[in-house]
Formats: structure tokens, sequence, C-alpha cells
């Protein structure tokens, strides 16, 4: 997140709220057609209810830190990853209990959890992983602009660095999960995450936007907070089962996110 700073001036963020089109279209998706395109598959599938309201509770979360390092190292609009991020995080404290009461009933899940998620809690995640740092870098692009320039590249090879170490942490820490999830809903969970990312980029491209926003939102559309979903599941609604398609998502999103920085990284910078 310093290192994204670095690469960000006030103007980068001025600009979307200026033009919000792009904010639009990456919040429609992530907010509205991600959990349809969940509950689609769901159905179609015949998944049995557990599985339903794991892959849900997925469909449901906002997109995390992990998507913002994505769209950087694909040279993507990083003010707009960003912005998205946050302002889906919060919303999110209000969608995910009302979309999940409705997922518990439709598919006949027994739980008499009470699905409340921690307002203050969240908003102090938001500052500390992502507000404080970007504004120091930001900072440090202001007063040390040739420095913050210079970095740019490292950075973005440092972030790469982290993402592989991320995805063998995870693998390695949910390797049971992932192996039961890849058998009951390897399917499933691919066909959204693909799914919710080309509908991202076409649907980007449908409203003009150029590239740079269209990584952004493609990428804020397929990758989750698989963190937050894995936390509903086995501390909220205590049911360790409806981790089991939040893992195998992770796993699939960290391939594509991985394919989209091995091909959209190595392309010449394009400005907006």
């Amino acid at each position: 997140m310093f290192g994204m700073g670095m690469t960000l001036v006030p103007k980068d963020f001025s600009r979307i709220i200026k033009f919000p089109k792009a904010v639009l279209v990456g919040l429609t998706n992530q907010l509205i057609f991600l959990p349809i395109i969940g509950f689609l598959l769901a159905i179609t599938f015949d998944l049995n209810p557990t599985m339903a309201v794991g892959l849900m509770i997925l469909a449901t979360c906002p997109g995390g830190p992990t998507s913002n390092l994505i769209t950087q190292v694909c040279k993507g609009n990083i003010a707009l990853s960003v912005t998205l991020t946050a302002i889906t995080s919060i919303i999110s404290i209000l969608t995910i209990p009302f979309i999940l009461s409705y997922v518990l009933d439709y598919f006949g899940t027994e739980t008499n959890a009470t699905i409340k998620l921690p307002i203050l809690d969240t908003i102090l995640q938001i500052m500390v992983i992502t507000v404080i740092p970007i504004s120091i870098g930001m900072l440090v692009r202001k007063f040390k602009t040739s420095f913050a320039k210079r970095m740019e590249r490292p950075m973005r090879l440092a972030s790469t660095l982290i993402f592989i170490l991320v995805f063998i942490a995870v693998i390695a820490a949910n390797f049971e999960m992932i192996g039961t999830g890849m058998k009951e809903v390897g399917l499933v969970t691919l066909a959204l995450n693909i799914l919710t990312m080309g509908i991202g980029y076409l649907t980007a491209r449908l409203f003009q936007l150029d590239l740079k926003n269209a990584i952004s939102i493609t990428v804020e559309s397929g990758i989750q907070n698989g963190t937050l979903a894995f936390v509903i599941a086995t501390t909220i609604l205590k049911n360790v089962e409806m981790g089991i398609p939040i893992g195998a998502y992770s796993v699939w999103m960290f391939v594509t996110g991985g394919v989209l920085m091995w091909q959209l990284g190595k392309r010449k910078e394009a400005k907006s």
C-alpha cells in the first residue's frame, strides 16, 4: 500500500470524483452483479445448502487489499481500485447481512446466528491497512518525487513477491480444505471467478472506459476478501464447511490474478 501511494497524486482521486462513471460501473459489478451471478450458479449447479451459502458469503464480500496489489502490478488505475475497495467495504456492512439472511432462508440452512458486521472495526481496518500507508506514500511522492519514481519498478516487483508468498501461505494453511473444495465446488467457484471478471471487463468497455479503468474493475469484480468471507462462515455462522467454497475460490482468484499480472504487468504503461 505504501508502494502504491508513491505512484499516486491527489489529482488521481479528484479525477474519479469529477468523472464518477468508472466508480459507478465498478460498484454495480461488485454489489449487484456478483451476488446475482453467485446465486444463479448455486442454483444451476444444484449445490447443497451448505455449499450454496458458502458460495454466497464469498459473492457478497468486497474486494480486499489483494485486489489493489494485483491492480498495481497489472498497471491499472490504482486510485480507482483503492476507492472501490474502500466504498464496497463500507457498503457491505449493510448488504452482507441483508443478502445472507435471504440466502439462509432460501436454501433452508438452519442457523440462529445474527449476521452483524462490526462497523468500527471495518472502518479501522480500512484506515490502518489502506488509507494510512497510501497517504504516507503520497507524501513521499510529493516531497521526494524523484525517489518515488525510481522506486516504482522495485515496489511493483516487491508486490509480485508478496503476492506469491501469500498464495503459498493460503495453500499451506488450508491444504485439506482446498483439496475438498476443489472436488466438491472447484468448477462452480472457477465459473464464478471467470464470469465476474469477464462481466467486469465487458461492462467497463461497454461504458467506454479506458484500459486502466477496465483492469481495475475487472480485478475488483473477481478478487474477493476471502479472509472476511471465512470469518463470516466460521465465526458468525459457526460452520466450517461453509468455508470450503471460499478456500477453493481463493486458489482460483490467485491463479487468475497471477495470469493477469503476468500478461498485463509486462506491457508499457498507458496513461488514462
